[in-house]
């Protein structure tokens, strides 16, 4: 079992989840909208196109991780 913190800027939260179960399976039960906003980060690395179906285990992940989305505003001074 791994226990994944998910989240975003604003709210995260710790699941548990086994090996076997994909990023995207972890972000869409926790209501994490990753099609439309920010950047995806699993233990502070960029995911790349493809990485949402792969599982914990294809990670490499044994025991814990961060699985979040960072949404980066701009901040314009005009």
């Amino acid at each position: 079992m791994i226990k994944v913190t998910v989240g975003n800027n604003v709210k995260r939260e710790q699941v548990i989840v086994p090996a076997t179960t994909t990023l995207r399976q972890v972000l869409e039960n926790a209501g994490i909208d990753y099609a439309t906003r920010g950047s995806l980060h699993l233990d502070g690395a960029t995911l790349n196109p493809g990485d949402l179906d792969k599982t914990f285990a294809q990670f490499g992940i044994t025991e814990k991780c961060f699985l979040l989305q960072v949404v980066k505003a701009d901040r314009s001074l005009n």
